[in-house]
């Protein structure tokens, strides 16, 4: 059946008209698309219509097209944030409805590089403790962390309990988070990382690198966490000036 017609370009027709399917069920996640030929038709439109419209909703991660393979619709994430909100990644599973925990790959007590001693500035950090651990949902892994926090604040053997960095910090030194400089990247295939992490090598990670301050603007923990993009998104509200 072929979309009707609007004032609206056809490509935009056709986006709404594949999200509707995906939405009501048409097309299930991780299923393939129908090849464009039969897409077209359906449509009512030219190839080169929908491979546009496939383009934005690529770039919208609602599908992925694979080279000589075709077009799979994506999962749509568990879990979604202002990414102007700040919530810990536990916080952030538990909002989801799932169970957060963790798999703890190593702790150990590092001498901080000149980045780090730049970013904890101006509190004069000796040795971090630096820890490597991967988060789960429902014993899923969804995001892959490494914190590093000033060795005096956490002691090194409560790290391990598991749970929010965010709690222990308030629990062991008193000192609670009120903000974080954040910025987020996209992150290709990385063999440990895909493998860590239980993802396919054409899924997207997100990577959310943050400082973490107090009331104070004291800087108190690094962190550096990969977000399986087909489990997490984030949003922000921009405002013109």
């Amino acid at each position: 059946m072929s979309i009707k017609t609007d004032n609206r370009h056809l490509y935009l027709q056709v986006i709404d008209e594949i999200k509707k399917d995906i939405d009501s069920g048409l097309y299930q996640a991780k299923e393939k698309l129908p090849s464009e030929f039969q897409l077209s038709k359906k449509l009512g439109v030219s190839r080169a219509t929908l491979r546009e419209a496939l383009r934005i909703l690529e770039e919208e991660n609602v599908v992925t097209r694979r080279h000589g393979v075709g077009t799979f619709v994506n999962p749509k994430p568990v879990f979604s944030s202002g990414i102007e909100e700040l919530f810990s990644v536990t916080e952030m599973i538990e909002r989801g409805g799932m169970k957060p925990g963790s798999q703890f790959l190593s702790t150990e007590m590092v001498e901080p590089t000149e980045e780090d001693i730049k970013k904890f500035y101006p509190v004069n950090v000796e040795t971090l403790a630096k820890i490597e651990r991967v988060r789960t949902a429902d014993d899923l892994p969804v995001v892959y962390c490494i914190d590093k926090i000033p060795d005096h604040l956490i002691p090194i053997e409560h790290v391990h309990h598991g749970g929010s960095m965010f709690q222990l910090l308030e629990q062991h030194s008193d000192k609670r988070i009120s903000y974080a400089v954040t910025f987020l990247e996209p992150v290709s295939y990385q063999e440990r990382l895909y493998s860590i992490l239980d993802c396919e090598p054409d899924q997207s990670l997100l990577l959310l690198k943050q400082m973490h301050y107090t009331d104070e603007d004291e800087p108190v923990l690094y962190s550096k966490n990969y977000f399986r993009a087909d489990k997490f998104a984030f949003h922000v509200l921009r405002k013109r000036v």
